[in-house]
C-alpha cells in the first residue's frame, strides 16, 4: 500500500528518518514496523512566525509496496549523421538546447568562447592573485556560463515557460543531488556545480554533438533575411539554423549584431551593491532567535523588496553561507557577484541590493540608442576599478555609513578575497540608485531589526543584474523578428534569469528549430 501525507514538523523531527518514522506512522495509525520504505516528495521551511516549522510531504510504503525510481533518465540517441544546429554559448541556455537537440534527432554543435572547466578555473584563480582579468576565460565566459561557479540556486517562478521537473532530473541524470527535486527552494553548490557541467558536455559529445572551447563567434552569417551559420575569429565558419544563447555580459555580440543591421531593442535592468552580513546575524533575524539556527537548519536566506519613491529596491542572488567573488569579463572594470558552496557553510552571507534602472538615468548615452543601458553599466563598473585602485579590489563601505553618508575608517573582514578598499560609495554611485539605496536600507531594517547595521558591509559593484538588451524574437516560432534560422536564447537576448529558466529556455528553442526544419 502507498499513501501520502503531509506534516507540519519540528526541524530536529523533519531532519531524517530515526526522528520522523514514529510520527507518520502515528498520523497514519499504523505501526512503525510496517512501513517498508519512506520516501520524502517535497520539503519546504516556514519561519514566518516565531517558532520554526518544516512543511514535509511523504509518501509512505507498507507490505510488499517498495519506491520506484523517482523519474526515468533520458535515453539521448546517436546523432553524428543528424541535421546539425549551431549554438553560440555554452551557458545553461546553450547546453540544454544541445542536449534537448540530441533528445529530437538533431546534432548540436556548440562555440563557446571560453575554455572546459578544468582550464577555466585557473584563470579564475588569476583574477584573484594577479587582478588579471582574461576576456574569454572569467566569472561570466567558459563552460557552464556565469552559472557554473554560482551557487547552483534553482528555484524558479517560469513553471509556465516549461518543464521545471524534467530540468531538475537532467541536473540529477548528470550528477546532481536527488535532494533537488525535494527541496522547494534547490540549490547545487558552487563545489558540485562544475562536475554536473562536464557531464552534460559529455553526454553531448558521446551522442556525437561537438563543442569547440576558445572559439568565438565574430559574425552571422546570412543570405538575404536568413541566417546560415557562423563565422568565428580564426575564421573557421559553421553552418546550420543558429540558436544565440551568449550570456547577458557577451557586449561585443550585441555589438556585432547592431553592425550587422540585425534589430535589437533596449531592455530594463537593475544596478546597486553587494552586501555581507555575518551569516549567524542573518540566522538570528530570519530565525527568530539570539541562539543560532542550531543543528538542524540550514543557513538562512532572505528576499527583500520594496518602493521607492517610484522605484523597486530589492534583494537579488542571496547566497547564505557564501562568498563574494569578483565578476568582471573584461579589462578595466569592476563587478561583484556572489555563489555560495554546497554546504552553504562560510561565515557569511551575501546579496545584491539593486535599484530599477530607468530611462532617465541613460539620457547621456543616448547616441548609443539601444544600447545606452550597456554603456552605463560600462562606465559605472570603471569607476569602481578607479576606486578600488584600478585593480580587482573592490571599494567598500559599512552599510550604516553608507546611509548616513560618512566615510568608513575601517572594514570589517570580508569573503572577497581580492580584498576590498574604504571608499565613499554614496558620492560616486549615481544618485538615483545612491539614495534609494540608502532608504531602501532603512526599510529593510526596519521590517528586519538587525538588517541595518554597521557589521555589514557593501561591495560596488552589483552592475550585472540581467541584460540591458534585448533580442527580439517571435513569440511563435522564437526566431529573430526579422532574420529567419536565427533563435535569440537566454538571459544574453532577454528571455531568461537564472539557471532554470535559462535551461528551459534552450529547450524551447531546441524545439522550435526542429519545427523549422
Amino acid at each position: 500500500m502507498v499513501q501520502e501525507v503531509a506534516m507540519r514538523l519540528s526541524p530536529r523531527d523533519a531532519s531524517n528518518e530515526d526522528f520522523y518514522l514514529s510520527i507518520v506512522a502515528a498520523e497514519l495509525r499504523i505501526h512503525a514496523e510496517d512501513i517498508s520504505a519512506i520516501e520524502v516528495m517535497r520539503k519546504s521551511i516556514d519561519a514566518r512566525q516565531k517558532r520554526v516549522i518544516v512543511d514535509v510531504k511523504f509518501k509512505v510504503y507498507t507490505g510488499n509496496d517498495k519506491p520506484e525510481a523517482r523519474f526515468n533518465p533520458i535515453v539521448y540517441p546517436d546523432v553524428s549523421a543528424a541535421a546539425q544546429v549551431v549554438i553560440v554559448g555554452a551557458g545553461p541556455a546553450g547546453l540544454f538546447a544541445a542536449l534537448r537537440c540530441v533528445e529530437l534527432g538533431l546534432r548540436p554543435v556548440i562555440i563557446e568562447r571560453g575554455k572546459n572547466v578544468h582550464d577555466r578555473k585557473r584563470d579564475i584563480a588569476q583574477i584573484t592573485r594577479r587582478h588579471v582579468v582574461d576576456p574569454d576565460s572569467n566569472w561570466g565566459f567558459g563552460e557552464g556560463g556565469a552559472g557554473t561557479f554560482s551557487d547552483g540556486k534553482l528555484y524558479t517562478r517560469s513553471i509556465k515557460r516549461g518543464n521545471v521537473p524534467k530540468i531538475l532530473e537532467i541536473l540529477v541524470q548528470h550528477g546532481a543531488s536527488t535532494e533537488i527535486l525535494v527541496d522547494a527552494h534547490p540549490h547545487i553548490g558552487t563545489d558540485k556545480l562544475p562536475g554536473v557541467i562536464t557531464n552534460i558536455r559529455k553526454t553531448i559529445e558521446n551522442c556525437g554533438g561537438a563543442v569547440h572551447f576558445s572559439t568565438c563567434v565574430t559574425k552571422i552569417l546570412t543570405t538575404g533575411n536568413k541566417v546560415t551559420g557562423v563565422e568565428t575569429r580564426d575564421g573557421q565558419q559553421f553552418a546550420g539554423p543558429v540558436i544565440l544563447a551568449t550570456g547577458h555580459s557577451a557586449r561585443d555580440v550585441y555589438r556585432m549584431l547592431k553592425a550587422q543591421g540585425i534589430t535589437l531593442e533596449a531592455k530594463s535592468f537593475a544596478m546597486g551593491v553587494r552586501i555581507e552580513h555575518p551569516q549567524t546575524l542573518i540566522d538570528n533575524i530570519q530565525y527568530h532567535t539570539d541562539k543560532g539556527r542550531g543543528p538542524y537548519l540550514p543557513a538562512a536566506a532572505y528576499a527583500l523588496t520594496s518602493q521607492v519613491d517610484g522605484r523597486g529596491v530589492y534583494s537579488f542572488c542571496m547566497c547564505p553561507g557564501g562568498f563574494i567573488v569578483p565578476a568582471a569579463t573584461a579589462a578595466e572594470e569592476l563587478v561583484v557577484n556572489g555563489m555560495s558552496p554546497s554546504g552553504r557553510n562560510s561565515q557569511w552571507a551575501n546579496s545584491g541590493i539593486v535599484v530599477e534602472v530607468r530611462d532617465e538615468d541613460l539620457k547621456p548615452y543616448a547616441e548609443m540608442g539601444e544600447l545606452a543601458g550597456m554603456a552605463f553599466q560600462q562606465h559605472i563598473e570603471k569607476l569602481a576599478w578607479e576606486q578600488g585602485g584600478k585593480t580587482q579590489t573592490a571599494p567598500a563601505q559599512r552599510m550604516v555609513d553608507f546611509v548616513n553618508n560618512h566615510h568608513s575608517a575601517k572594514l570589517p573582514a570580508t569573503s572577497y578575497t581580492p580584498g576590498i578598499v574604504s571608499s565613499d560609495i554614496h558620492t560616486w554611485l549615481p544618485q538615483a540608485i545612491a539614495a534609494r539605496l540608502k532608504k531602501g536600507f532603512i526599510q529593510f531594517g526596519q521590517r528586519n531589526k538587525g538588517y541595518l547595521t554597521n557589521e555589514a558591509v557593501l561591495l560596488g559593484v552589483e552592475s550585472r543584474t540581467s541584460s540591458p538588451v534585448r533580442i527580439p524574437r517571435d513569440r511563435e516560432t522564437y526566431q529573430h523578428i526579422a532574420f529567419e534560422g536565427l533563435f535569440p536564447c537566454g538571459e544574453g537576448a532577454g528571455y531568461a534569469g537564472g539557471i532554470v529558466s535559462s535551461a528551459i529556455d534552450g529547450e524551447n528553442c531546441a524545439d522550435a528549430v526542429k519545427k523549422w526544419i
